[in-house]
Parts: structure tokens; sequence; C-alpha cells
């Protein structure tokens, strides 16, 4: 089974910076013919309060020929409580509107795909233990199938054992309850997006992938973290074992955050370090 990994497209009608890199994107696509598009989040610039962004970003990936499934990022819905858009019930209801789920699972052969909502992991939100529930009931009914689960955030940054990175990965606390039950039910890969660095590593019998953004890498805004800055997609091929390959698209354009981030984020209205740049 072939699957395509795409994440932090950043698409917006009003604010049509990265809305470029979206034909080579999808021509890549159609060569690749994957089973299955799986989109990581941060679909739109501003999702989290303008619908548009939304609606005319799920109608770039209704071009595509092939099944489909994406889960939110943080300028999807929100992100952290006391955050400049914390994820709230308004902002979740608007993206089930208007994109679908949060969450999903698939079963395609010997395979169960499992798609999070990694902004509610941390969030407090009356929805973050109904989440975990439907995560461990999705895992402890998978009769047998390996699994690969997407998520918008990475569990850790740069170390399994670090502290709270804060904006970029997951609370010690709730990271360990993932990484527990990662262990206990042969999930083969966790792949995500978030931190426009591409990435590839293991924990224990599980790899890990950050993918690619396919919108913008980020200069001197934000330090230096681990992997290589391209845009680009992954393909990822689940048999027997995984295999991932992080490919830097031709015909795309890497656009530097740092050059243009006053007009698409202005940092006047951006409450925290990171919030402009993912």
């Amino acid at each position: 089974m072939k699957i395509v990994q795409i994440s932090d497209t950043h698409f917006s009608p009003s604010k049509p910076h990265f809305n470029g890199n979206w034909e080579p994107i999808r021509r890549w696509i159609e060569e690749v013919k994957p089973d299955l598009v799986v989109h990581t989040g941060d679909l739109t610039i501003d999702g989290a309060d303008q619908e548009d962004d939304i609606v005319f970003s799920m109608a770039l990936l209704g071009e595509l020929d092939v099944p489909v499934l994406v889960v939110p990022g943080n300028h999807d819905v929100g992100h952290m409580p006391g955050s400049h858009q914390p994820i709230d019930d308004a902002r979740l209801e608007r993206w089930r509107r208007l994109a679908g789920p949060d969450r999903f699972a698939k079963d395609i052969g010997n395979w169960r795909m499992i798609g999070l909502n990694s902004l509610l992991v941390g969030s407090g939100h009356v929805e973050e233990q109904a989440q975990f529930d439907w995560l461990v009931e999705m895992l402890e009914g998978r009769e047998g199938r390996r699994v690969a689960i997407f998520a918008h955030k990475p569990l850790f940054v740069d170390d399994p054992a670090e502290g709270d990175t804060g904006y970029w990965g997951a609370r010690p606390a709730e990271r360990q309850r993932l990484f527990d039950l990662i262990a206990a039910h042969d999930v083969a890969l966790y792949a995500s997006g978030h931190l426009h660095w591409s990435w590839q590593g293991e924990m224990g019998a599980t790899q890990l992938l950050w993918a690619p953004p396919t919108s913008f890498i980020i200069d001197k805004l934000e330090r230096e973290m681990p992997g290589e800055r391209l845009v680009g997609g992954v393909i990822h091929h689940l048999g027997d074992d995984v295999t991932s390959e992080i490919v830097a698209v031709s015909g795309m354009i890497a656009h530097v955050l740092d050059e243009v981030i006053d007009e698409v984020y202005p940092r006047a209205t951006t409450a925290a370090s990171g919030e402009a740049a993912e």
C-alpha cells in the first residue's frame, strides 16, 4: 500500500502567498498514484477564525482523484489554552462542518490508519479525554492489524524524555500516555508535521516522521531543529515493514516565512513565540 502524506499547506483565498505550490504538489501526487493521501494539518492560514479559508482549502483537496483524509492543525482549529487562538467548541464545530471529522480510523488491508486531533492533547478541553478513550478503543479493536497514526504535532522535538516544549510538541504527561499506548499496540508509524522541518527517526519499534511543509521554511525566526529544511511531501510504503521517503517536489518554491511574516501572520497580534511561525 502506498500513502502520500502532505502537511502545512497554509492555503487561503485572501492571503495567497503559498497557494502556488498546490499545482506542483497536485501533479506529483498524480504521478505517484497513491492509494490514499493524508494531510496532517495546517491546511489553512487562518481556518481557526476564517470560514472561507477552510472552504477554499477543501476545494483544492477535492481536485485530487484519490481518497483524502485530513486532520486539523493549530491554524485550522486553534491551539493551547491562553494562546491567541485557543481550541474551543466554536472552532471545532467550524472545522467539522466544513472539513469533516477531526479524527479518523480507516482499515486498508492489514493496516489500520488512525488520524488524531493533536491540538486536543494537553488542551484540557472536554473532548481531550473522549478522543483518548476513542484511541484506546481503535487500538484494542484493531484485530491484529498493524497501525499507522497521523497527527499534526510530533510527540517530541529533540528527545522523548524532554520537558514541556510548549508550542512544538506534546506535554510530558500526555506524551507518556501516548508512548504507553503506542508501545502496547503494534503502532508501526507515527507521522506528523507542524515543525516545518523534515526528519525521520524511531522510538522502539515505531518509525517516526515529520513531513515537510508544502508552504514555507523558517530561517531565523525560530531555533534550529533536527532534520532538514525543504518543501515537498512523503511517500509511505506500508507492507510487512514501513518505508518512508521524504521528497523535495520539483517545481515547488521554498518560501521563507521570515520575509513575509508580517503580511501573513502579523506578529503584533500574536501572543506567544512560535505562534506566528507555524
